[in-house]
């Protein structure tokens, strides 16, 4: 990366659910995540059309201990590489950080196994604004929770 002022977290969860299920799921079924994860993700909206896709735009009220709202460009959608690129646009988060963009990438470890990687990038919009650890923390949660409910369904 060129820019030394953006910063990068990652966090890796292994999976036992299929990987391309798992995928599907980010890729066709993002919006069910408001039923599983009722707590923290409040409302999800596509603004337009009806399916995500490269482009489009997101609208996510959600909570990782105070309401916030985010308006979420999908970057980039690989199916080839089992990856999805969200890049925050507008909200709450920007008043924290510069820029925020997340990544899923879901990959094949071995046959029936497989892992979810989550890459985080951020430029802190000042010196004492803390690393994003909360997001990560979400994305773990979230990762396991889906894993676990792709098992058994």
């Amino acid at each position: 990366m060129a820019d030394s002022s953006i910063a990068r977290l990652e966090a890796q969860v292994e999976i036992k659910a299929d990987v391309e299920k798992y995928y599907g799921f980010f890729r066709n079924n993002m919006h069910r995540l408001v039923q599983m994860f009722p707590k923290n993700i409040k409302s999800f909206q596509i603004q337009e059309g009806d399916e995500v896709r490269a482009g489009c735009l997101t609208h996510w009220k959600y909570d990782l201990g105070t309401p916030m709202t985010a308006k979420i460009k999908i970057e980039d959608i690989d199916d080839g590489d089992m990856s999805i690129t969200f890049n925050v646009i507008q909200g709450d988060v920007l008043r924290i950080y510069k820029s925020f963009k997340a990544k899923i990438q879901v990959l094949e470890v071995h046959k029936g196994a497989g892992s979810v990687e989550w890459t985080l990038e951020f430029e802190k919009a000042n010196v004492n604004a803390p690393d994003p650890e909360e997001y990560v923390d979400f994305a773990v949660k979230m990762s396991k929770g889906l894993d676990a409910y792709l098992c058994k369904n």
